[in-house]
């Protein structure tokens, strides 16, 4: 679904579908959400389906400006690949970071998956 509403951050058109996917949660969301909530990564506070202009993100953290998308197989279709790819070159453009994780990766390589990111929380404090 994708909102022509003016509102940049939690349009109010999206308030419905964001509560329907934070009750919908993938097992992956579900992990990762454990190990980021509450301030838990590195005092940043992230959010669960955040919508940005018309998407909703998996996870956003607004004080690095940065986007985590957990993806599933499907993600690996022709067609997802491609909206995948114009998603975040809005989120880019708008200069938010977007951090992509297999579903698989976020389960059996936790700390791999953190460590990713801890790495570009680092190279965005230096730059």
């Amino acid at each position: 679904m994708i909102s022509k509403s003016n509102h940049l951050c939690n349009d109010p058109a999206l308030k419905q579908r964001r509560r329907e996917l934070r009750r919908n949660q993938t097992e992956a969301e579900r992990a990762f959400w454990t190990r980021v909530r509450g301030s838990r990564f590195h005092g940043l506070k992230f959010f669960r389906q955040y919508s940005f202009g018309p998407y909703i993100l998996d996870f956003y953290c607004p004080t690095r400006k940065m986007a985590v998308e957990l993806d599933g197989g499907h993600h690996n279709q022709e067609e997802n690949r491609a909206y995948d790819a114009a998603r975040s070159e809005y989120l880019l453009a708008q200069g938010i970071e977007v951090l992509r994780f297999w579903n698989h990766d976020v389960l059996q390589e936790t700390e791999s998956v953190l460590a990713r990111m801890e790495e570009a929380i680092v190279s965005c404090r230096k730059g």
